[in-house]
């Protein structure tokens, strides 16, 4: 699995670092040390300039309010989110639940990338079948009977 942006995520410092352009300001609910807190980076778009990403599940979330409160945010939209479940901030965590985060966000990566290479499989079988039925047409218009 080669290396993304999110690998480099886990810190909050550095979460809090990927919100140089946040639409939002400090007297925000979300703002961006309350978003780096709740676990996400800030990966804006062209058409998605508040896109945020959670280090841990990956989750995509943008269409932000100055209102919205992070936490809250994100465990609705990521029920199954072992940070967004335990609601702390990363310095008030235990050794046990900072290895119990890694063990989900390499989880959870593992099978991001393999829902990846899935998608990408099956385009690669459509091209070839589309492939297989152009050539069997070719062949059969191609043959002549004979009396």
């Amino acid at each position: 699995i080669g290396k993304e942006k999110y690998d480099s995520m886990y810190t909050e410092a550095m979460r809090l670092n990927s919100f140089q352009n946040w639409p939002f300001d400090d007297n925000s609910v979300c703002s961006a040390s309350k978003m780096a807190e709740a676990g996400f980076f800030h990966c804006p778009t062209e058409n998605e300039p508040d896109l945020v990403q959670c280090y841990v599940c990956f989750k995509e979330l943008d269409g932000w309010e100055a209102t919205d409160e992070p936490w809250s945010e994100h465990f609705s939209h990521s029920k199954i989110c072992l940070f967004a479940k335990l609601r702390k901030p990363q310095n008030q965590l235990t050794v046990a639940e900072v290895y119990s985060i890694e063990a989900a966000r390499k989880s959870n990566k593992t099978k991001r990338y393999i829902a990846q290479r899935i998608k990408e499989f099956r385009t690669l079988c459509e091209e070839v079948e589309d492939f297989l039925l152009e050539r069997k047409e070719s062949f059969s218009s191609s043959r002549t009977t004979k009396k």
